[in-house]
């Protein structure tokens, strides 16, 4: 899978629980996730779940800290699905 692909991907998985449309549209690898698409650690949560059952993997609770930004949800997925 591209990163261009992840990034579609991911783009389908977190538009559920945005709340700024504007910062949705313009997303981009530097997107925080809490700051600027104003996810609640709730529906953070949410997202990881979500991102574990579309790609097959499991993210330890290290990995889900690190997961604020696109990047690094992006980041994050191609490590676990490198190590499948």
């Amino acid at each position: 899978m591209t990163k261009d692909e992840l990034l579609v991907t991911l783009k389908n998985i977190v538009k559920p629980y945005i709340q700024d449309e504007e910062a949705f549209i313009n997303l981009t690898e530097n997107t925080d996730f809490i700051n600027d698409l104003k996810i609640n650690s709730a529906n953070l949560v949410d997202v990881v779940l979500d991102v574990e059952d579309e790609f097959d993997i499991e993210i330890d609770n290290d990995a889900m800290e690190k997961m604020l930004s696109v990047k690094a949800a992006i980041d994050i997925i191609t490590t676990k699905l490198n190590e499948k």
